[in-house]
Protein backbone atom coordinates (compact mmCIF):
# COMPACT_ATOMS: atom_id res chain seq x y z
CA UNK A 1 0.00 0.00 0.00
CA UNK A 2 1.07 3.58 -0.54
CA UNK A 3 1.00 5.82 2.50
CA UNK A 4 1.43 9.60 2.33
CA UNK A 5 2.37 11.39 5.54
CA UNK A 6 2.11 15.17 5.65
CA UNK A 7 5.00 16.75 7.54
CA UNK A 8 5.98 20.28 8.44
CA UNK A 9 9.05 22.13 9.61
CA UNK A 10 8.21 24.23 12.67
CA UNK A 11 10.16 26.46 15.07
CA UNK A 12 11.86 24.45 17.80
CA UNK A 13 9.29 23.98 20.62
CA UNK A 14 12.11 24.48 23.14
CA UNK A 15 13.07 27.91 21.78
CA UNK A 16 11.66 31.35 22.65
CA UNK A 17 9.45 32.65 19.85
CA UNK A 18 8.74 36.14 18.54
CA UNK A 19 6.30 37.61 16.04
CA UNK A 20 7.06 39.43 12.81
CA UNK A 21 5.58 42.84 12.00
CA UNK A 22 2.64 41.19 10.20
CA UNK A 23 1.85 39.11 13.31
CA UNK A 24 3.17 35.89 11.82
CA UNK A 25 5.57 33.69 13.74
CA UNK A 26 9.26 34.42 13.20
CA UNK A 27 10.98 31.44 11.62
CA UNK A 28 14.56 32.66 11.66
CA UNK A 29 15.58 30.50 14.62
CA UNK A 30 16.29 26.77 14.62
CA UNK A 31 13.48 24.72 13.13
CA UNK A 32 12.65 21.03 13.48
CA UNK A 33 10.24 18.37 12.25
CA UNK A 34 6.90 18.91 13.99
CA UNK A 35 6.77 16.46 16.95
CA UNK A 36 3.21 15.49 15.99
CA UNK A 37 4.37 14.65 12.47
CA UNK A 38 7.08 12.38 13.89
CA UNK A 39 4.27 10.28 15.36
CA UNK A 40 2.55 10.25 11.97
CA UNK A 41 5.74 9.10 10.25
CA UNK A 42 6.21 6.36 12.83
CA UNK A 43 2.68 5.07 12.32
CA UNK A 44 3.16 5.12 8.56
CA UNK A 45 6.35 3.11 8.90
CA UNK A 46 4.70 0.55 11.18
CA UNK A 47 1.85 0.08 8.70
CA UNK A 48 4.36 -0.33 5.89
CA UNK A 49 6.23 -2.95 7.89
CA UNK A 50 2.99 -4.83 8.50
CA UNK A 51 1.47 -4.56 5.01
CA UNK A 52 4.30 -3.63 2.63
CA UNK A 53 4.38 -0.68 0.24
CA UNK A 54 6.03 2.70 0.62
CA UNK A 55 5.84 5.83 2.76
CA UNK A 56 5.97 9.17 0.97
CA UNK A 57 6.39 12.43 2.88
CA UNK A 58 4.69 15.57 1.54
CA UNK A 59 5.56 18.99 2.93
CA UNK A 60 5.13 22.66 2.11
CA UNK A 61 7.70 25.21 3.18
CA UNK A 62 10.92 27.03 2.32
CA UNK A 63 14.06 25.35 1.01
CA UNK A 64 15.32 24.81 4.57
CA UNK A 65 12.33 22.51 5.22
CA UNK A 66 14.47 19.80 3.65
CA UNK A 67 16.23 19.49 7.01
CA UNK A 68 13.00 18.41 8.70
CA UNK A 69 12.11 16.14 5.79
CA UNK A 70 15.50 14.43 6.07
CA UNK A 71 14.66 13.42 9.62
CA UNK A 72 11.55 11.62 8.39
CA UNK A 73 13.57 9.98 5.64
CA UNK A 74 16.24 8.90 8.13
CA UNK A 75 13.51 7.25 10.23
CA UNK A 76 12.69 5.08 7.19
CA UNK A 77 10.35 6.94 4.82
CA UNK A 78 11.10 6.14 1.19
CA UNK A 79 10.97 9.53 -0.54
CA UNK A 80 9.50 12.99 -0.21
CA UNK A 81 7.86 15.88 -2.05
CA UNK A 82 8.54 19.47 -1.01
CA UNK A 83 6.24 22.23 -2.22
CA UNK A 84 8.33 25.36 -2.04
CA UNK A 85 7.59 28.74 -3.60
CA UNK A 86 7.83 32.34 -2.41
CA UNK A 87 4.24 32.78 -3.61
CA UNK A 88 3.13 30.48 -0.79
CA UNK A 89 4.78 32.44 2.03
CA UNK A 90 2.24 33.13 4.75
CA UNK A 91 -0.35 30.83 3.15
CA UNK A 92 -3.50 30.30 5.19
CA UNK A 93 -4.96 26.88 6.05
CA UNK A 94 -7.11 26.65 2.91
CA UNK A 95 -4.32 27.51 0.47
CA UNK A 96 -2.02 25.11 2.33
CA UNK A 97 -4.60 22.33 2.03
CA UNK A 98 -5.13 23.06 -1.66
CA UNK A 99 -1.42 22.91 -2.39
CA UNK A 100 -0.96 19.69 -0.41
CA UNK A 101 -4.00 18.12 -2.06
CA UNK A 102 -2.67 18.89 -5.53
CA UNK A 103 0.66 17.20 -4.73
CA UNK A 104 -0.97 14.22 -3.01
CA UNK A 105 -3.46 13.53 -5.82
CA UNK A 106 -0.56 12.74 -8.11
CA UNK A 107 0.49 9.95 -5.75
CA UNK A 108 -2.95 8.24 -5.53
CA UNK A 109 -2.25 6.97 -2.00
CA UNK A 110 -4.26 4.34 -0.13
CA UNK A 111 -3.87 6.26 3.11
CA UNK A 112 -2.98 9.81 4.08
CA UNK A 113 -1.73 10.36 7.64
CA UNK A 114 -1.68 13.79 9.29
CA UNK A 115 -1.02 15.02 12.80
CA UNK A 116 -4.17 16.32 14.49
CA UNK A 117 -2.74 19.85 14.36
CA UNK A 118 0.61 21.53 13.77
CA UNK A 119 2.72 22.82 16.64
CA UNK A 120 2.99 26.36 15.27
CA UNK A 121 -0.48 26.98 13.84
CA UNK A 122 -2.49 24.70 16.16
CA UNK A 123 -5.68 25.31 14.16
CA UNK A 124 -6.37 21.69 13.21
CA UNK A 125 -8.05 22.96 10.02
CA UNK A 126 -5.75 21.62 7.31
CA UNK A 127 -6.48 17.85 7.68
CA UNK A 128 -10.30 18.10 7.30
CA UNK A 129 -9.90 20.55 4.41
CA UNK A 130 -7.42 18.16 2.82
CA UNK A 131 -9.81 15.21 3.15
CA UNK A 132 -12.60 17.24 1.52
CA UNK A 133 -10.36 18.35 -1.36
CA UNK A 134 -9.14 14.79 -1.90
CA UNK A 135 -12.70 13.47 -1.75
CA UNK A 136 -11.89 10.82 0.85
CA UNK A 137 -13.37 9.98 4.26
CA UNK A 138 -11.50 11.22 7.31
CA UNK A 139 -11.02 9.40 10.60
CA UNK A 140 -9.76 11.69 13.34
CA UNK A 141 -7.86 11.57 16.64
CA UNK A 142 -6.65 8.01 16.13
CA UNK A 143 -4.67 6.36 18.91
CA UNK A 144 -4.56 3.06 17.00
CA UNK A 145 -4.86 2.27 13.28
CA UNK A 146 -5.65 -1.10 11.71
CA UNK A 147 -5.75 -2.04 8.03
CA UNK A 148 -7.84 -4.98 6.81
CA UNK A 149 -7.77 -5.27 3.04
CA UNK A 150 -9.41 -2.13 1.70
CA UNK A 151 -10.75 -1.05 5.09
CA UNK A 152 -9.04 1.19 7.64
CA UNK A 153 -10.21 1.07 11.26
CA UNK A 154 -9.19 3.49 14.01
CA UNK A 155 -9.58 3.51 17.77
CA UNK A 156 -10.02 6.80 19.59
CA UNK A 157 -10.78 8.06 23.09
CA UNK A 158 -13.35 10.83 23.36
CA UNK A 159 -15.18 12.65 26.13
CA UNK A 160 -18.14 10.36 25.44
CA UNK A 161 -16.18 7.12 25.55
CA UNK A 162 -14.02 4.79 23.47
CA UNK A 163 -14.89 4.64 19.78
CA UNK A 164 -13.92 2.30 16.95
CA UNK A 165 -14.56 3.75 13.49
CA UNK A 166 -13.88 2.33 10.03
CA UNK A 167 -13.97 3.54 6.45
CA UNK A 168 -12.95 2.26 3.01
CA UNK A 169 -9.61 3.28 1.57
CA UNK A 170 -8.42 5.63 0.27
CA UNK A 171 -8.91 7.60 3.46
CA UNK A 172 -7.28 10.27 5.59
CA UNK A 173 -6.41 9.64 9.24
CA UNK A 174 -5.29 12.16 11.85
CA UNK A 175 -3.25 10.72 14.69
CA UNK A 176 -2.57 11.78 18.26
CA UNK A 177 0.72 11.60 20.14
CA UNK A 178 -0.55 8.37 21.74
CA UNK A 179 -0.42 6.55 18.39
CA UNK A 180 3.25 5.53 18.62
CA UNK A 181 6.59 6.45 20.09
CA UNK A 182 8.73 7.79 17.21
CA UNK A 183 11.81 5.69 16.57
CA UNK A 184 15.31 7.12 16.69
CA UNK A 185 17.05 7.34 13.35
CA UNK A 186 19.97 4.94 13.12
CA UNK A 187 23.31 5.97 11.66
CA UNK A 188 22.51 3.77 8.68
CA UNK A 189 19.17 5.54 8.27
CA UNK A 190 20.78 8.97 8.50
CA UNK A 191 23.32 8.07 5.83
CA UNK A 192 20.65 6.50 3.58
CA UNK A 193 18.46 9.62 3.85
CA UNK A 194 21.10 11.63 2.01
CA UNK A 195 20.45 9.72 -1.20
CA UNK A 196 16.66 9.51 -0.96
CA UNK A 197 14.64 11.64 -3.35
CA UNK A 198 13.13 14.96 -2.27
CA UNK A 199 11.18 16.16 -5.28
CA UNK A 200 10.71 19.92 -5.30
CA UNK A 201 7.66 21.43 -6.95
CA UNK A 202 6.66 25.07 -7.31
CA UNK A 203 3.26 26.67 -7.02
CA UNK A 204 2.89 26.86 -10.80
CA UNK A 205 3.47 23.09 -11.08
CA UNK A 206 0.39 22.33 -8.98
CA UNK A 207 -2.21 23.99 -11.18
CA UNK A 208 -3.81 25.67 -8.16
CA UNK A 209 -5.43 29.10 -8.23
CA UNK A 210 -4.12 31.11 -5.29
CA UNK A 211 -7.27 33.18 -4.88
CA UNK A 212 -7.98 35.50 -1.97
CA UNK A 213 -7.00 34.49 1.59
CA UNK A 214 -9.82 32.75 3.45
CA UNK A 215 -8.43 33.92 6.78
CA UNK A 216 -6.39 36.88 7.99
CA UNK A 217 -4.80 37.88 11.30
CA UNK A 218 -6.65 40.92 12.61
CA UNK A 219 -4.47 41.38 15.69
CA UNK A 220 -2.57 39.71 18.49
CA UNK A 221 -2.97 40.46 22.19
CA UNK A 222 -1.32 39.03 25.28
CA UNK A 223 -3.24 36.33 27.10
CA UNK A 224 -4.96 37.52 30.24
CA UNK A 225 -2.84 36.92 33.32
CA UNK A 226 -4.21 34.31 35.65
CA UNK A 227 -5.88 35.90 38.67
CA UNK A 228 -5.26 34.78 42.22
CA UNK A 229 -7.89 32.44 43.55
CA UNK A 230 -10.16 33.16 46.48
CA UNK A 231 -9.25 31.57 49.80
CA UNK A 232 -12.20 30.59 51.97
CA UNK A 233 -11.32 29.94 55.60
CA UNK A 234 -13.47 27.48 57.50
CA UNK A 235 -15.09 29.59 60.19
CA UNK A 236 -18.17 27.41 60.29
CA UNK A 237 -19.77 28.96 57.22
CA UNK A 238 -17.27 27.71 54.60
CA UNK A 239 -19.70 25.26 52.99
CA UNK A 240 -22.30 27.98 52.44
CA UNK A 241 -19.68 30.30 50.95
CA UNK A 242 -18.39 27.59 48.60
CA UNK A 243 -21.91 26.78 47.44
CA UNK A 244 -22.49 30.50 46.79
CA UNK A 245 -19.28 30.76 44.74
CA UNK A 246 -20.16 27.67 42.69
CA UNK A 247 -23.72 28.93 42.15
CA UNK A 248 -22.42 32.29 40.93
CA UNK A 249 -20.09 30.46 38.54
CA UNK A 250 -23.11 28.42 37.36
CA UNK A 251 -21.37 25.19 38.30
CA UNK A 252 -24.32 24.26 40.50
Amino acid sequence: MKIVVTVKQVPDPNATHTLEGDNTLSREKEAVLDPGDECGVEEGLQLKEAHGGEVVLVSMGPERAKDAIRKGLSMGADRAILITDAALAGADALLTARALAAAIKGESPDLVICATESYDGSTGMVPPMLAELLGVPQLTFAKKVEIDGSTVKIHRQTADGYQIIEAPTPALVTVTAAIAEPRYASLKGIMAARSKEIKQVGFADLGVDKGEPAETIEGVVDAEARKAGEVIEDDGTAVDKIVQVLTTAKVL
